[in-house]
């Protein structure tokens, strides 16, 4: 008896992810530098750390309820509150979610309908697209790279007036992965005036929100709340990754939905992250002020760097990811300059391909790596780049 032909056809759409299949790809390489991931190089905060001890100790590994721990999302509100002038109710508008990428799937299969279209500005981050198939709708694609990588208002209006109704929701992620642009509050505020009022989800990714740099993170919620869901987590303030801890925030009427998708997901996220992730909220509420200062002055080297080699670059305002075009006389497309700077000099950078329309003709980098690594990848490539230009 054969199966094939009977999974769900929204998995036809599905490619495998292209930055984990790249990345597994670059590490069979011997000594390769990977400026891959979105993994920090910094270990969670030592205090965290002992939370998450104390709660194996204390044999706290029992379920929590569905939401989460009611301390943790006591402190997630109070945490957005102090620092982005977010309101949440904590009892009824907070649910901790496992990672942001749960966050992302309870809320677009909470809002998608078979067929229903979802605004993606380009390039973004490659999950988005694969969770919109999966959740039964359909990505639409707008390439921000004309923009500086920013969606503009005037995008936003023409994107609605070509899709009409069927537009049920638009993703928005600021800082961005993978280009590290950030929007200023007046963009904020001119989006918001476009969807106000309008029958239309807006689902923010704010997962960097601490890593911002020049100004201060804003989050559209503060104009649209009452359409907005902000997935926000630890994994890159606190430097969790592995801890899998995301938040979703929502009005109560939309979060009384959320919730039905999140327990039929994963029932309750880990007690014993959780505990730890309170602990990160409560008390290491500036833990992200040392990590911001380091990848600044990576950010900042990298970019001189690469500038001088003849990369192009909107420089990066937020996140940990430098978003380079190729210099045009190299004339090679993003995946056979991956594959060609891995294989020929052992530094692996992710081809912009990856990350939708827009993205190619670029390489994604990540900073989250030692200052002693980014020196040395920095140094071959200004030896793969020399190779080329000669012997061409």
């Amino acid at each position: 008896m054969k199966l094939d032909n009977l999974f769900n056809t929204n998995l036809t759409k599905i490619k495998p992810n292209a930055i984990r299949a790249f990345d597994e790809s670059a590490s069979q390489v011997e000594g390769i530098i990977k400026l891959t991931l979105g993994q920090p190089d910094f270990n969670t905060p030592e205090h965290v750390k002992d939370a998450g001890i104390k709660a194996i100790q204390d044999n706290q590994t029992g379920y929590l309820s569905t939401p989460g721990d009611n301390r943790l999302r006591q402190a997630a509100a109070n945490f957005v509150k102090e620092k982005y002038d977010l309101d949440y109710q904590w009892e009824d508008e907070v649910i901790v979610t496992v990672g942001a990428t749960e966050s992302l799937s309870t809320a677009l299969q909470a809002i998608c309908n078979s067929g229903d279209k979802i605004i993606v500005p380009s390039p973004y981050f490659t999950l988005y697209s694969s969770i919109i198939y999966l959740a039964g709708g359909e990505p639409i694609e707008v390439d921000t790279a004309a923009n500086d990588f920013v969606m503009s208002p005037e995008m936003l209006k023409d994107t609605l007036e070509e899709h009409g109704d069927a537009v049920k929701g638009i993703i928005l992620n600021y800082p961005t992965n993978p280009t590290g642009v950030n929007w200023t509050e007046e963009d904020a505020k001119a989006f918001a005036d476009v969807l106000r009022d309008r029958p239309i989800f807006v689902i923010s990714d704010e997962v960097y929100s601490e890593l911002v740099y020049e100004e201060a993170h804003v989050s559209i919620a503060k104009y649209i709340r009452e359409q907005t869901i902000v997935i926000n987590g630890v994994s890159k303030s606190h430097a969790m990754t592995g801890w899998r801890v995301g938040l979703l925030f929502a009005p109560a009427n939309i979060m009384s939905q959320l919730v039905k998708v999140h327990q039929n997901l994963v029932t309750t996220n880990s007690t014993i992250s959780q505990l730890a992730a309170r602990e990160a909220l409560e008390n290491g509420m500036n833990d992200a002020q040392p990590m911001r200062e380091k990848y600044v002055m990576r950010r900042d080297y990298i970019y001189d760097f690469m500038t001088r080699l003849g990369f192009k670059i909107v420089k990066p305002s937020g996140a940990f990811y430098m978003f380079a075009r190729i210099p045009e006389d190299l004339e090679q497309n993003s995946m056979d300059f991956c594959l060609d700077l891995a294989h020929s000099t052992a530094v692996a950078f992710v081809p912009g391909s990856a990350f939708g329309i827009g993205g190619e003709s670029h390489v994604r980098l990540s900073y989250a790596a030692s200052i002693d690594d980014i020196k040395e990848a920095m140094r071959r490539l200004e030896v793969f780049v020399k190779e080329k230009r000669e012997n061409k």
